[in-house]
């Protein structure tokens, strides 16, 4: 997808925030809409389909919690990333917003420099990861789940049934946060009892295996998958 064709919506009350993302994202060529508050932004979204929507937390007749829990029962945007700004950053803020449906989230104040990364980061899965269905190929990294194969720099890897479909998993969706709850639920299946550390050590075991720049801890949710840029 080209990044022209790409749709992002901001929301937030404070006009100063919008005009400084805007100016950014406008001048990497994506198409922004913007919103002030959470009912706005569910309006705008249901007519425009947003690709990325960056949405404040803390809004005026609905706040960005609401929105995005809102938007995560409608099905037409399952594939709608959604990334919160916020100034709070204690604990159960993120808790708060991953549990809603978030994707990422970033603190103020905005560096835009850093926000543009993150934007870029998230709107990769955008692009034609898959070779074919069940298959992922990141260049240097390849993940095939019809042969249960992994190839990184052209040397085949084997890997246990579990730490296959965890990489699979996290891989499906770059720079997505996934929390330990979905992670254990779609990996291990609910009616399966394992250790809490039973997530860590597979992630331990993918870094030494893999590499550890493809694996980013997310203090008290869960991991994400980083594309390499080597």
């Amino acid at each position: 997808m080209k990044k022209e064709e790409i749709k992002i919506l901001l929301v937030d009350d404070e006009p100063d925030i919008i005009e400084i993302i805007q100016f950014n994202l406008n001048s990497e060529g994506y198409q922004i809409f913007t919103a002030n508050d959470g009912l706005e932004a569910i309006k705008i979204a249901e007519k425009h389909m947003p690709n990325l929507i960056i949405m404040d937390v803390m809004m005026p007749n609905m706040d960005g919690i609401e929105a995005c829990e809102n938007l995560r029962k409608d099905n037409r945007f399952n594939e709608t990333i959604i990334m919160f700004l916020s100034a709070r950053g204690e604990d159960f803020s993120y808790v708060a917003a991953f549990d809603a449906g978030a994707d990422d989230y970033v603190t103020k104040p905005i560096k835009p420099k850093v926000l543009i990364s993150k934007v870029k980061g998230l709107l990769r899965r955008f692009k034609k990861d898959k070779i074919k269905d069940n298959q992922f190929d990141f260049g240097n990294l390849i993940i095939d789940r019809d042969s249960y194969r992994i190839i990184l720099n052209n040397n085949e890897i084997s890997l246990p049934r579990k730490e296959f479909e965890l990489i699979y998993l996290l891989a499906s969706k770059p720079d997505k946060v996934f929390k330990r709850e979905e992670i254990m639920q779609k990996v291990w299946g609910g009616d399966v009892i394992v250790g809490d550390r039973t997530i860590d050590v597979h992630i331990r075991k993918l870094r030494e295996k893999i590499g550890d720049e493809f694996f980013k801890t997310i203090k008290g949710i869960g991991y994400k998958f980083v594309k390499s840029e080597k």
